[in-house]
């Protein structure tokens, strides 16, 4: 799998004349070659439905003249850069107005994506009719007569449909469309005859040809899902609404799975289909180290010209971040990330036990916690249930994970070789949520009487005086146990606000009284009374981030690493066992808010004196920068190495080499 790919959207529509006019063999591979592109994925069939190659199972664009794929395929591999092929599997608008029959519909019978044909866009297709044989010989054609390097199929997934092929399949296993259960079943199944059915298609003729089907994103705790696919790729643009969380949350998941998996960003200034809008060189370099600090391989989006013609702009920014890149794969390669802690994905834990949707309460919990744990410098993983906990010192229950059997036997096992918990708001409760089980010192006895309430810690913040702190989101009432010991108090507000009950512009104030503990630490780790990771995540509140990094520095009694980089820091330690060293990661970047709800990087600040302690417990032969492969000095004196990195921006590797 290749580090420095560009996925080359070609979503043309028939009404444009000309198409690949100004397609020049030489000028595809010089823009390449000034992007520093290693693969770029080029299409056989857009949303639109087009063929850009003659086909005997499709139509070629009306306005192409020529064999454009072949053009391309032939042109990269020229200069040796991979061509995986794309086709849109999910949408077909020439397909779509022929057979609106073939199209996903819910229950009041409207399209999705688009939900008429009187609205410009494109109508997604239930792969449970006749549409999805139809693809999978476009699929094979394309493998039979080209030299691809590989298959991307998009916008793909378990879809909710309720078109009458569906609505007689369910009739025909004797259950009523109206039963949620059994049409979900039929769902599930239905997408995984889809990627069955494309998978054979391709490996029939060329056995291992990587293969890959997009939904844009990766359900954490489906590795049934993730391993219909011989790789991923990380479908997150941050300013197309993935934002800067999504990325590292994503891939901290992925990189536990034991798959080659890549992290696609965009060069849009928004998002795909958008034509003359660019980022900043520096976002693009950011995104890219991101990739790398995350053991990933890195995909940019573009969209090309109708006429053909590669945009020089695009390739002079593309090239800005993988000139970088192509420097730094040596110490990329084969890497395994070191962690500390195991964040247990509320997805992914909802997921395994019987695929319940994930709520905007459960979403939040994740992306809080990992914006914490990334903001905290901790070095951490994101898992699943059915994940070996036994290299972690601590694992984290963000908010609302209940202790499934599986859950409580896996747990019990880490507990007992000397494993410490966090857990947050419901999460250790029963699977009917009614008792603790896990000895967190405290007894649950209901849902706090306020919302919000109130936290009066017994230990200082470092950044405020003691006080009574609120947060928004739901809390326990829990009574502490003869196993626990009290960290602070949870007060109520005087009064939830009701139409006659209600104080000042937002909340009523605390009370002042203890209502029982709000944070507790028992024999197998600490308990605290609230949400916080969801309220982290909406409402960003530094007490409640100091709270928490309180609990993990308590219970990680030897944190891996510490540094003094900024909050807005990210920092990993990855391992290439194969060389025999660790390249520990720093990123620094601040994204600003420019327009509505959208956050771009563009100035990237130097770091002066970044201080670094990494526990290691065998010698350390050498210390340097990469890839400047310049030497830094260091100590290593009772299993901690330290250095300080005088000055660099955007991303440095420091690689210690045993």
């Amino acid at each position: 799998m290749n580090f420095r790919q560009v996925h080359l959207d070609f979503h043309t529509s028939e009404a444009i004349d000309g198409i690949g006019n100004a397609f020049s063999k030489r000028q595809f591979q010089d823009m390449l070659k000034t992007g520093h592109v290693d693969s770029i994925t080029v299409f056989s069939k857009c949303h639109h439905g087009w063929a850009y190659h003659p086909s005997d199972v499709n139509e070629m664009h009306p306005h192409l003249s020529f064999d454009l794929l072949g053009a391309q395929i032939e042109a990269a591999h020229e200069i040796g850069v991979k061509t995986p092929v794309y086709l849109s599997a999910g949408l077909d608008e020439k397909i779509a107005r022929r057979h609106p029959n073939w199209l996903i519909r819910t229950k009041q019978e409207a399209t999705d994506w688009t939900d008429d044909f009187l609205t410009p866009g494109y109508h997604q297709f239930c792969m449970n009719t006749p549409y999805v044989d139809v693809l999978a010989d476009q699929v094979r054609e394309v493998v039979e007569r080209y030299d691809a390097d590989g298959i991307f199929l998009d916008i793909v997934g378990v879809r909710e449909c309720y078109c009458q092929y569906c609505i007689a399949s369910i009739r025909e296993r004797g259950f009523d469309p109206r039963n949620q259960e059994a049409m979900m079943q039929m769902w599930e199944e239905t997408y995984f005859n889809y990627a069955t059915k494309m998978n054979e298609a391709v490996h029939a003729v060329k056995p291992g040809l990587p293969v890959f089907h997009n939904s844009s994103h990766v359900a954490r705790g489906r590795r049934d899902l993730v391993h219909l696919n011989t790789h991923l790729e990380l479908e997150s643009l941050p300013t197309g609404g993935w934002g800067y969380d999504h990325f590292p949350l994503s891939a901290r998941y992925a990189q536990t799975l034991g798959v080659d998996y890549l992290g696609m960003t965009g060069k849009f200034h928004t998002s795909w289909g958008e034509f003359g809008g660019y980022k900043h060189p520096n976002a693009l370099r950011y995104e890219a180290a991101l990739s790398l600090a995350n053991g990933a391989r890195c995909s940019i989006g573009d969209q090309l010209h109708p006429s053909g013609f590669m945009d020089p702009a695009t390739y002079a920014l593309i090239g800005e971040a993988y000139r970088e890149v192509e420097a730094k794969e040596e110490w990329c390669k084969g890497a395994t990330a070191v962690a500390d802690i195991a964040l247990l994905s509320v997805e992914a834990a909802s997921a395994e036990v019987g695929g319940s949707p994930i709520n905007d309460q459960n979403k939040h919990a994740d992306t809080g916690a990992v914006r914490i744990l990334l903001e905290g410098h901790y070095l951490f993983d994101v898992i699943d249930t059915q994940a070996d906990l036994s290299g972690y010192k601590v694992v984290i229950l963000p908010d609302d994970i209940l202790m499934t059997e599986q859950i409580k036997s896996k747990l019990a096992a880490f507990l007992a070789d000397g494993g410490k918990v966090l857990a947050t708001g419901r999460s250790g409760l029963s699977p009917d949520g009614t008792k603790f089980e896990l000895n967190l010192g405290v007894q649950w006895l209901g849902i706090a009487a306020t919302k919000p309430s109130y936290f009066k810690p017994s230990f200082e913040l470092p950044s405020l005086q003691n006080a009574s702190y609120v947060v928004y989101a739901e809390g326990q009432e829990v009574a502490l146990t003869q196993d626990g010991e009290s960290l602070g108090s949870r007060e109520n507000a005087y009064f939830n606000r009701d139409i006659f009950t209600f104080c000042s512009h937002q909340h009523t104030p605390s009370d002042q009284q203890g209502a029982g503990p709000g944070m507790a630490e028992g024999p197998d780790g600490i308990y605290v009374a609230w949400n916080m990771f969801e309220d982290y995540a909406v409402k960003g509140s530094l007490p409640v981030k100091e709270i928490i990094v309180y609990a993990l520095d308590r219970l990680l009694a030897s944190k891996r690493l510490r540094t003094n980089l900024p909050a807005q820091g990210v920092t990993t330690l990855q391992a290439q066992t194969a060389s025999n060293r660790w390249i520990h990661h720093l990123l620094y970047a601040s994204p600003v808010r420019r327009g509505q709800n959208v956050e771009v990087i563009e100035d990237l600040l130097p770091l002066l004196d970044t201080e670094v302690a990494v526990a290691v417990s065998e010698p350390v032969r050498e210390v340097y920068l990469a890839p400047q492969k310049s030497p830094l000095p260091f100590t290593q004196e009772n299993g901690v190495v330290r250095y300080t990195i005088p000055k660099w921006s955007c991303h440095q590797m420091v690689v210690m080499q045993f």
